[in-house]
């Protein structure tokens, strides 16, 4: 009996044994199942997304051409990203004057040439009129303002109204060139205690531009080393080198990777804290100003708003806030900059600024004020700022364009809501349009008798509805600039400072490298 309950006891066991070890292989089997089912839902997932994006990246029938782009990048990785002219040069060379790009899935016309960029931006400038929407620099923007605002009624109505106030404040007026002559005074100031030595000119022009543009706006001037200046123009900076930087290529081609801690989103912290200083400063107006008596941009947006007093206008405070950044961009950054590259060739080309000085003497005479009316006499001035405008190329793919219907461009279909890029520097350096232009050379737009003249391939702000909002406030800024400081001092180039790099930084407007700037008054010998 015991042998037997032993041996029962011995066939259940094992039994149980036999059980177990089955339900444990049929897990592991199931669990082998579930992985396999995993990796095969996953590899069709990949297959399915790369058969995606390849639908998403053909080019449609009679789009322009150009290279094959790569999953999830595009033609990203086919550019340089910290300043990818160049390679948009040899695409060109490659693929035409009309060639397109990929940034990620989404396509992209690059136009280069006079001919490709005239028929673009002015044959056709409407159907190219648009602002494409969904980059880091619309969405920093809120796609409010007048500068990424999309085309159509309130665009036009903020651009009319922008021309409108900049006239009334003296833009081509004597009470402009005032604002311009007392910003002036400063900047010499600053360079006299310069006068014998070499010094930094990096924030001194950008901080001149700042004051001209914020005596429009807030109908304020800062001291040059205020901080609230200074901390404006480094945010300005730093969001500019973003804008037009790897990061925001990035962000622009990889929606994915948006939410990540990663160095674009400096662009939204800054932009936060500079909309705060606008919508302060918006905040003290209102509480300060005279209804129908304005002082700046500022009152008369808060005009507009009152005399309109429909919730359906385009005018109204949260739009203003983009707007008064959009306007301070536009009239600091550039000319800031082509001033910079403008002496830095003047000291280069140390026989140009002789030529001007010279001028300059002959024209003005015992004169004790410039004027912008003297423009009209000096040739050669005139000449050398459209050259350092022209050479410098300070914004070489303008700001994003895009289509507003289906349209065509040089014989190629191009769809709505195309991004449009526009390669100034095909047209600024253009062999075919130029004498010398890859160097700097004053003769570019001279005729044989020295007269000034200005070719049509000459567009530093692009062309068309969409040129730059502060043209004729640089123009103004740039001749006054140079014609007093060149009138009383010599730059030259410190002895100590090696040899002069040309070479721009990249950003959404190109600036030159730190340099120093020797200076010393004319006449004399020892400084």
């Amino acid at each position: 009996m015991y042998a037997q309950r032993l041996f029962t006891h011995g066939t259940k066991s094992s039994g149980r044994r036999e059980r177990l070890c089955l339900s444990l292989g049929c897990r592991e089997q199931s669990s082998q199942v579930t992985v396999t089912m995993v990796g095969t839902l996953l590899l069709l997932w990949i297959g399915f997304f790369l058969l995606f994006f390849l639908y998403r990246s053909q080019r449609p029938r009679n789009f322009p051409p150009g290279p094959q782009p790569i999953p999830v990048f595009g033609n990203l990785l086919q550019l340089t990203l910290d300043n990818p002219v160049e390679d948009l040069k040899k695409l060109s060379a490659q693929y035409g004057k009309v060639f397109s790009l990929y940034f990620g899935g989404r396509p992209a016309v690059v136009i280069n040439g006079l001919q490709a960029m005239k028929e673009a931006m002015v044959t056709k400038s409407v159907d190219f009129a648009g602002r494409p929407q969904g980059l880091l620099v619309s969405h920093v923007t809120e796609g409010k303002g007048v500068v990424m605002a999309d085309y159509g009624p309130s665009w036009k109505e903020h651009k009319r109204f922008a021309l409108m106030t900049l006239r009334s404040f003296g833009l081509g007026k004597k009470s402009m060139e005032e604002r311009i002559l007392d910003e002036i005074s400063y900047v010499i100031t600053c360079l006299d205690r310069s006068v014998g030595r070499s010094m930094s000119p990096q924030t001194l022009f950008h901080k001149a531009a700042a004051n001209i543009i914020c005596s429009i706006i807030f109908g304020i001037r800062y001291d040059h080393d205020d901080k609230y200046l200074e901390d404006m123009l480094h945010r300005f900076t730093e969001t500019a080198k973003i804008f037009n930087g790897p990061w925001a290529m990035i962000y622009d081609t990889l929606p994915l990777v948006r939410s990540f801690p990663l160095p674009f989103q400096k662009a939204f912290q800054n932009a936060a804290v500079l909309k705060k200083m606008a919508a302060d400063m918006i905040t003290q107006h209102k509480s300060t100003r005279e209804p129908g008596e304005p002082r700046d941009l500022i009152d008369c947006y808060l005009d507009e708003i009152e005399k309109r007093g429909d919730k359906d206008s385009p005018f109204f405070e949260d739009q203003l806030i983009i707007y008064i950044l959009d306007i301070y961009f536009a009239g600091t950054d550039t000319t800031s900059n082509t001033m910079l590259f403008a002496l830095l060739y003047l000291m280069t080309n140390p026989d140009v600024q002789a030529n001007c000085q010279q001028e300059i003497d002959t024209v003005l005479g015992e004169k004790t004020t410039v004027s912008f009316e003297d423009r009209h006499k000096m040739p050669y001035i005139q000449a050398t700022i459209h050259e350092a405008q022209r050479l410098s190329n300070v914004v070489p793919l303008s700001i994003f364009h895009s289509t507003t219907k289906d349209t065509q461009l040089m014989g190629y279909n191009i769809p709505k809501g195309t991004l449009i890029i526009q390669n100034l520097s095909t047209v600024l350096h253009d062999e075919g349009h130029w004498k010398f232009p890859h160097d700097f050379n004053p003769t570019n737009f001279l005729n044989e008798q020295g007269e000034f003249v200005k070719p049509d391939a000459f567009m530093p702000f692009s062309m068309g509805p969409r040129v730059c909002l502060g043209e004729n406030l640089a123009r103004m800024e740039l001749f006054l600039l140079l014609v007093n400081l060149l009138r009383r001092y010599q730059f030259v180039w410190p002895e100590d400072a090696g040899v002069p790099d040309l070479s721009p930084v990249w950003g959404v407007t190109l600036s030159p490298k730190p340099y120093k700037l020797g200076v010393r008054l004319r006449g004399d010998k020892t400084g």
